[in-house]
């Protein structure tokens, strides 16, 4: 049922009757109030607004008459089906309104192979129900108190024995601090390092980090990579004191940074006391040929890597619950700068994903997902095989997606082929941090979000429409 905030002034010659009828109209109008929504009854909005009941009930039978609502016996007040009445004056008075309006539709199209896309038909609903209901009858009142600002400590413990066994990770529950998402976590991880660090970042990268980061008034310099990720000699070059780097699968190209390369790059941060590493572990747990690749924190002695997770991939994007691993020098920092803000995670969020984790239906459901991406994948692999030598595919075997580069043509025209088509492929060239574009010829493309069935019937509908 929705509350009406009804503003009257009785200092108005208007009735206040015609100022609850005048409001009510303007709602219905706008759209604010939308078809079959419930009104408050004319006594609960009698009492609400302080006036008399028969007041009320002459700005409801306005509104009935006028067409505006319609009254049910016995169950209420309902607002009436309108939107062919305003279909002259109203549409026309803000034509120009919504023409200036910088939020457009977008474009839906038929098969959108969108790099953050995941499947969501496996979720176990049911589980997740329970365990919300459970929490609720329970009557647990410390979990409507404020929490711990790092977040509440059983997560903090159960996250650190995951990353443990799943990543070789060493850490201590008090070195982890939950937050809504990575963007917040690197606004507090600003706040530990101080205003105006010079972080390196790969040339093409994660662009959202790059914008939180950016925002929070650091030097962001771009480094070259190479097969084997960030160019060492390039980072020595820009001075930077903090390198932001994705070693288990560089996003967008999908490199796996080899041990030889994580070994230069733990030894360049301990060079100087004020280098740090920000490993950022996006999408880890996916990985579909041999065996799982450690973490550079894992092999990190001297407590020189920042290392940040999320839940993001591995369970829904709306659980908005990432973590971060300090070492401890930035810990004793984090809790003098820091102490102030409180977590941005509700502590029932985070007791249900404590209860899902250690009731074993968090790996549960990471192993039925890794063999439903697996099966994706390959589906993907085997239809990309139609184009033969004219397409050099990247960074497979990992993630939720893959990059597709053309021999003979250019991304934005493949781009332009597949929206004409319906299809949604992504440009590498929008990752770009730097000035030399060097895959312009690349596109990339998801397949988390889509079923085995629309990967192929959207590579042939691609194909078509490139006539290849």
């Amino acid at each position: 049922m929705y509350r009406l905030i009804i503003d009257l002034d009785t200092k108005k010659k208007i009735p206040l009757y015609k100022q609850i009828y005048e409001y009510i109209r303007m709602e219905i109008i706008e759209g604010k109030l939308p078809y079959k929504e419930q009104l408050p009854s004319t006594r609960s909005l009698a009492v609400q607004l302080q006036v008399s009941r028969s007041t009320v009930d002459l700005a409801y039978d306005q509104l009935v008459s006028e067409g505006y609502i319609e009254a049910k016996p016995c169950k209420g007040y309902f607002v009436s089906q309108v939107e062919e009445l305003y279909d002259g004056r109203w549409k026309r008075e803000n034509k120009a309104e919504e023409e200036e309006s910088p939020h457009r539709e977008e474009k839906k199209f038929t098969y959108d192979f969108a790099p953050n896309g995941i499947d969501m038909s496996c979720f176990p609903y049911n589980v997740w129900r329970k365990m919300t209901n459970q929490i609720m009858l329970d009557h647990e009142k410390e979990l409507f108190q404020m929490g711990d600002p790092m977040g509440d400590l059983p997560l903090r413990q159960t996250i650190a024995k995951y990353l443990h066994s799943s990543r070789m990770v060493n850490c201590k529950a008090e070195q982890i601090i939950i937050g809504a998402g990575n963007d917040y976590l690197l606004m507090l991880l600003s706040k530990v390092l101080g205003e105006g660090q010079k972080i390196a970042m790969e040339d093409v990268t994660y662009k959202r980090a790059y914008d939180v980061l950016k925002s929070m008034n650091h030097r962001i310099f771009p480094v070259e990579m190479d097969k084997r990720g960030m160019d060492l000699s390039c980072l020595e070059e820009t001075g930077a004191g903090i390198a932001y780097v994705m070693p288990a699968h560089q996003f967008p190209l999908g490199i796996v940074m080899p041990i030889g390369r994580r070994m230069e790059l733990l030894q360049w941060a301990l060079e100087k006391e004020e280098r740090y590493i920000i490993e950022d572990d996006y999408d880890s747990e996916f990985r579909y040929k041999g065996k799982p690749i450690p973490a550079l924190q894992a092999w990190d002695q001297h407590e020189k890597v920042i290392y940040m997770g999320t839940f993001s991939k591995s369970i829904a994007p709306a659980i908005r619950i990432s973590y971060m691993v300090l070492p401890g020098r930035l810990l004793l920092r984090f809790k003098e700068v820091c102490s102030c803000y409180a977590s941005t995670v509700s502590r029932i969020d985070q007791r249900i994903l404590y209860d899902f984790m250690q009731g074993g239906h968090f790996e549960r459901h990471l192993n039925k997902m890794r063999k439903r991406y697996k099966g994706k994948h390959d589906c993907f692999l085997t239809a990309l095989k139609s184009f033969g030598e004219k397409i050099t595919i990247w960074g497979e075997n990992a993630g939720l997606h893959l990059l597709i580069q053309w021999k003979s043509k250019e991304a934005k025209e493949i781009i332009k082929k597949g929206e004409e088509a319906m299809i949604k492929l992504y440009s590498v060239t929008e990752a770009y941090i730097g000035q030399e574009k060097k895959y312009e010829n690349m596109v990339i493309a998801g397949y988390g979000g889509l079923k085995e069935e629309e990967i192929v019937k959207g590579i042939q509908i691609l194909k078509d429409a490139l006539a290849m």
